[in-house]
């Protein structure tokens, strides 16, 4: 019996069968039978954390093209390189179209699902049995839709006994995530992208709008305040060639630069009394901490001159919509959560939040990292719940119908800790779903040779051929972007939904499909019974939320998100507005019990690796074009994406180094950490300071160099600086 059929007809249950046949992924039908065959129908974007609308043109049943939407209240209309390649990169050679074994001669090759499913579960019931519940682990993503990634940390947590599971969204946006939780009292980004044409002063800190977000930056340019735009970056990218004020600090000097304007404006009584008598704790005390702050200090420790300093510190008193923007090149560091909670300090004490065009604003990265936050089950509880909280563990368990002793009463360890369990021999087997830890991770080298210790790696993708596909023992196929039905939760809290416009290739399957296909083969699928579909799932999310600040249940169904292009949380129960922009605390009151924010702060600590004669240049990363997306195993599939971007890496370098080393322009060279090296082709420009070089974070190689080091309390990598040399290259090499 082929495999479709041996699926269709083993003994599995009913449930399971119907799961497959709506699934799709076996050729079974094409789009749902709402849409008609020639339809146009609206989808948030699966790339990036911005959720633009992209209308999906449809034929005979089949997505052929897509245009971004007019009247979506994200992107108006608008839409970067990516999105308007979204269907191609589904056509790819490589797609995973079948389940993969490894063989007794060390290959991967095809198997049914029958074959893959009961493999799933004998190699991790056995690492279980010989080594205890806890010695598997999953690492999962923010590329997936809400749905299922409660599903997949439900299945993971609840039903298979595992502790230990995170996602990827730790290696961009815990920091961010944190920082709110511990300011706010929840992780609650405060602000809608109005703001960004409502401010008249926008300070961007890490961020390099033009390139990462782009819509954003267009949304910037919409404009009609002619804003003062502040850029804090040690790279003049080309967002800060845009701007009306670059301070190019030096890196990760950051933290002292914004405490040194605190003092600043405290000192000349630019601030807003009676915003912090009202609203807020802890100021008192920030005051008397940031008063070592001087000017001279400021300045010996970013570089940055007195003049620069002050007009920084005059622009925010004088604007009366600031609003302070962050993403990677803060929260990818060793103390992005206090530099975080400095930007959000600004904000508080000026009184520059709740109000149009204000805000402290962390930008997301991936298209579902605020659902990933909420809802992943991962080191957070369902709802961005505690684990170690008995009230809410017994609130999950009402809702999700299960008995509580079945949830964890600790948190799971955070992504490096999860690793470095694998190599203390605490982890034998590991579940890695839509992501390549083997290319993104820190100190690449360090991870490749922590997967290869497992007894068992699955690895659950789209493509065949990510790096960390070829250190796996099984592979499930997966259906992408526009082959399954769901959510995503964009920066500014925007609800839109994501739909099935094509059938995937193969035996792929919907990430939630193959979930209820190992929860029903690990003998746990009745505890998922209820959840049939992505909009079963939806329903219990909405309930998962219900009393928190990120409530849903107002929010009938997915057409209703459709009908409203998207809705922002909280939207609880009763709501009947109809803005389509809204902003949090508005009112003035935060998350805490007293209803006040709170100043956090602590002294910056110096680089983890500094320069030295050996390694004597600093190693910025960061997004290289717009064009790419993080470990490419998208973006490179498309012929038209990959014209826009260098065909080989390339290493911004400042001339006066590239003198000193005796590079010529495009010589290929050697930039070389303690944990590794690479080649390159050297790129002249002055955007990059003296001292300092430039690589971006797509290139398979880069993270052969960055060091593994994290910030305490987010466990985010800071991947953004460390020492390297560049070298010529020897002749004959």
């Amino acid at each position: 019996m082929n495999s479709i059929a041996s699926l269709l007809h083993q003994e599995t249950g009913p449930l399971t069968r119907d799961l497959l046949l709506r699934a799709g992924g076996f050729g079974l039908g094409q789009v749902p039978e709402r849409l008609a065959p020639d339809a146009t129908t609206t989808m948030v974007c699966g790339y990036c954390s911005t959720g633009c609308g992209l209308n999906v043109h449809l034929k005979n049943g089949e997505a052929v093209s897509l245009t971004p939407s007019t009247d979506y209240p994200v992107n108006l209309g608008m839409a970067c390189p990516k999105g308007w390649e979204a269907l191609s990169v589904l056509n790819a050679a490589d797609r995973a179209t079948t389940p993969l074994l490894r063989n007794s001669s060390g290959r991967l090759a095809p198997v049914d699902w029958p074959t893959a499913l009961s493999t799933f579960v004998s190699r991790f019931r056995d690492i279980q049995h010989r080594h205890g519940p806890e010695s598997v682990a999953f690492l999962s993503t923010g590329q997936m839709v809400t749905e299922e990634m409660a599903l997949l940390g439900s299945l993971a947590k609840f039903g298979m006994g595992m502790l230990h599971g995170d996602g990827n969204t730790r290696q961009c946006m815990a920091t961010a995530a944190v920082a709110y939780k511990q300011s706010f009292g929840f992780d609650a980004p405060p602000y809608t992208y109005a703001d960004f044409e409502e401010s008249d002063t926008i300070v961007l800190v890490g961020s390099n709008l033009c390139i990462a977000h782009p819509i954003m930056w267009e949304r910037v340019m919409r404009n009609r305040h002619k804003p003062n735009i502040i850029v804090v970056d040690p790279r003049r990218t080309e967002t800060a060639m845009n701007a009306g004020l670059h301070l190019p600090a030096f890196p990760k000097s950051d933290l002292a630069l914004f405490y040194g304007v605190a003092r600043e404006l405290i000192a000349r009584c630019w601030i807003d009394r009676a915003y912090l008598e009202r609203h807020t704790a802890g100021f008192d005390a920030f005051a008397t901490f940031v008063d070592a702050f001087t000017i001279d200090r400021v300045c010996a420790e970013t570089g940055l001159s007195p003049a620069a300093i002050d007009e920084f510190t005059r622009l925010i008193y004088e604007g009366r919509r600031v609003s302070f923007w962050w993403t990677m090149g803060v929260n990818q560091s060793h103390q992005g959560v206090r530099t975080a909670q400095a930007l959000i300090n600004l904000a508080l004490m000026t009184g520059n939040i709740g109000r149009p065009g204000t805000g402290a604003n962390s930008i997301t990265g991936q298209c579902n990292a605020m659902g990933s936050r909420l809802f992943s089950n991962t080191t957070n509880l369902l709802g961005g719940r505690d684990f170690t909280d008995a009230e809410q563990r017994r609130e999950v368990a009402t809702v999700l119908q299960i008995d509580e002793s079945r949830i964890p009463r600790q948190p799971s360890w955070a992504y490096h800790e999860i690793l470095e369990g694998i190599l203390r021999g605490s982890i034998h087997g590991l579940w890695v779903v839509c992501t390549n830890t083997s290319h993104s991770w820190i100190n690449q080298t360090f991870a490749r040779d922590v997967l290869g210790r497992l007894d068992f790696l699955v690895v659950q993708d789209m493509y065949a051929s990510t790096e960390t596909v070829a250190q796996a023992h099984l592979l499930l196929p997966a259906a992408g972007w526009g082959e399954k039905d769901g959510t995503f939760i964009n920066s500014e809290r925007r609800v839109g939904v994501v739909k099935k416009v094509r059938r995937a290739p193969g035996q792929a399957l919907a990430d939630f499909a193959i979930f209820r296909l190992i929860a029903d083969a690990w003998g746990c699928g009745d505890l998922f019974k209820n959840w049939t579909s992505p909009a079963a799932a939806f329903e219990f999310i909405k309930q998962l939320s219900r009393g928190l600040p990120c409530d849903m249940t107002g929010i009938r169904d997915y057409q209703h998100l459709d009908q409203s292009g998207g809705i922002q949380w909280p939207y609880p129960e009763g709501t009947s507005s109809a803005e389509t922009q809204r902003r949090l605390f508005e009112d003035g009151r935060f998350y805490f019990d007293e209803g006040r924010a709170r100043f956090l702060f602590e002294a910056p600590r110096p680089l983890p690796e500094p320069t030295n004669a050996q390694y004597p240049l600093l190693l910025l990363t960061g997004r290289g074009s717009a064009s790419q997306w993080h470990t490419q195993t998208r973006t490179a599939k498309s012929a038209v994406l990959r014209k826009l971007y260098p065909h080989s890496l390339h290493v911004e370098v400042n001339p006066q180094d590239a003198n000193d080393l005796g590079i010529k322009p495009h010589e290929r060279v050697v930039v070389e950490s303690r944990r590794g090296a690479l080649h390159a082709y050297a790129f002249f420009t002055t955007a990059v300071p003296v001292g300092q070089v430039f690589l971006p974070m797509h290139d398979a190689q880069t993270n052969l160099l960055t060091d593994a080091v994290f910030d305490p309390y987010s466990k985010q990598p800071a991947y953004k600086a460390c020492a390297v040399r560049v070298l010529k290259v020897a002749l004959g090499t």
